[in-house]
């Protein structure tokens, strides 16, 4: 936008949000109100996590959206993209009384031009990347804050973590070009690939969405960009063609240089790698080779912003901030919904996750088994929209070559997609089918409780998996098989 709304110094600041419980918005109120703004929202009746936070931080919203929930002496109105600013009737309401409006992704563009900021992107991982981040930050005690598109447990369960103010790192997305209105010094791109192709056309729209963000970078701005994979390549052939000045900073295991991994290797529920030519090591313990990827992107991201800032870190000597480091990486347990444990139960292993494209889904699968072990993998799947499951079916056919049992649903529609051809997750599991041991169809989630319990066995890991809603099937099964385990409990006590 050509004038900026949001001023840098937020003191006092009326910014109302609509659609404030969604985890970005409530992380940005978070933002807004540390740096003193006054904020108000409002969103649905219905419960999330981000309730508790926004409570506790004392941010006032009102359930259920009206025009008349709009402050009289609001400077600025900044509104979810999940609600169309034409017929919402507090955005609707915001422009016929003259107040400025912005969409979260075009507010956040305006707060990250007000400061040194860093934004990390790709198709899949950005989320867990920035989160590694954030740890670091946090353990390295940094003046910085970060962002991130999901609940934090070292964030205290939140979703933006807030040391200072010398920089501002955040999960950037590319869907509908959001990333686009955000100011970067860094960036970082873990991967690129076809993916939200209700919106982009194909693999080279993607791409070149992905040229054109780092194409915002300014003269001399660093652009950590994954060298294992193929898209993201791709991307730095065009972006060192057109842009020259721009620092060009590789990592991963095919990489030189100082974010090259090596000496890898998974024992005791942890992984231990090295990079460049460093031979003190570093621990992760999550599942998933992927994610040793997203930190050294993590590590990278944050000893390039502590080169560039000069900010000052709780260790500031070398050895202390790579101490800091590798603590914030040990330190790290995950996000909500990537591969996040969800409970145990009588030697079952509970797990959810966000992954929903087939390349993440595959990675993820092979991680969890790789570092569970389990008797069994049993996954339950929710494909995300139907564009992208009629575009990208043959590549589900052999995403879940890692289970030993698939469970598909109906798919779980976008109000955002526009769809005019025929795709069913009926025939999802007719294409997945050949490719599994076992596989069952329940249209419903919850329709598949029954089953499920009858089927986990001791040392069984089972995973929830994709952007539906079908999360809550594994919280009915853990709810059940806990009740089992105390009535037996009962029973011989």
């Amino acid at each position: 936008m050509s004038e900026k709304i949001l001023p840098v110094d937020l003191r006092d600041v009326r910014v109302h949000l609509v659609g404030i419980k969604g985890t970005g918005l409530a992380a940005f109120a978070e933002l807004l109100h540390a740096r003193g703004a006054r904020v108000t929202g409002s969103d649905t009746a219905e419960k999330f996590y981000t309730d508790a936070i926004l409570d506790k931080r004392g941010i006032r919203y009102t359930e259920g959206f009206s025009a008349e929930n709009v402050p009289s002496a609001a400077s600025v109105v900044v509104f979810s993209s999940a609600y169309d600013p034409a017929t919402h009737p507090e955005i609707t309401e915001a422009v016929r009384r003259g107040i400025p409006t912005l969409s979260y992704t075009e507010a956040l563009g305006e707060f990250s031009a007000g400061r040194f900021s860093c934004g990390v992107t790709g198709v899949h991982g950005k989320t867990t990347t920035t989160a590694m981040l954030g740890s670091i930050v946090n353990s390295a005690g940094l003046d910085g804050a970060v962002l991130v598109g999901s609940g934090v447990p070292v964030f205290g369960g939140g979703s933006v973590l807030i040391r200072g103010d010398s920089f501002f790192a955040a999960e950037t997305c590319e869907y509908r070009r959001h990333f686009l209105s955000f100011h970067p010094s860094i960036i970082v791109i873990t991967n690129v690939e076809a993916d939200h192709l209700d919106y982009y056309r194909d693999y080279d729209d993607v791409r070149d969405a992905f040229v054109e963000y780092a194409s915002r970078l300014p003269a001399g701005g660093r652009l950590i960009a994954c060298e294992d994979d193929a898209g993201v390549r791709d991307v730095l052939a065009r972006v060192a063609s057109s842009r020259p000045d721009i620092r060009i900073i590789r990592y991963g295991f095919d990489a030189s240089g100082p974010y090259r991994i090596a000496n890898e290797s998974l024992a005791d529920g942890a992984w231990s790698f090295t990079l460049g030519d460093d031979r003190d090591p570093y621990t992760l313990r999550i599942p998933g080779r992927h994610n040793v990827l997203n930190a050294a992107a993590a590590v990278a991201a944050v000893t390039e912003i502590v080169a560039a800032t000069e900010v000052v870190a709780s260790g500031s000597s070398p050895p202390g901030f790579a101490r800091d480091v590798r603590a914030g990486l040990e330190s790290y347990t995950g996000t909500r919904r990537r591969s996040e444990v969800i409970g145990c139960v009588d030697g079952i292993t509970i797990l959810d996750d966000y992954g929903h494209h087939p390349t993440e889904i595959a990675a993820t699968l092979g991680g969890i088994k790789e570092f569970y072990t389990p008797k069994r993998l049993i996954v339950d799947f929710m494909a995300h929209t139907f564009t992208r499951t009629a575009r990208l079916l043959a590549q589900f056919a052999e995403a879940f070559s890692a289970a030993d049992v698939v469970i598909v649903h109906k798919i779980y529609a976008s109000a955002r997609e526009t769809f005019t051809g025929s795709i069913s997750g009926v025939d999802l599991a007719d294409v997945v089918r050949p490719n599994v041991s076992r596989l069952e169809y329940f249209e419903e989630p919850l329709d598949a409780a029954e089953f499920v319990c009858g089927l986990l066995e001791p040392g069984d890991v089972f995973v929830t998996m994709g952007a539906g809603d079908n999360w809550r099937l594994g919280r009915a099964v853990l709810e059940r098989l806990t009740g089992e385990q105390a009535g037996k409990s009962g029973g011989t006590a």
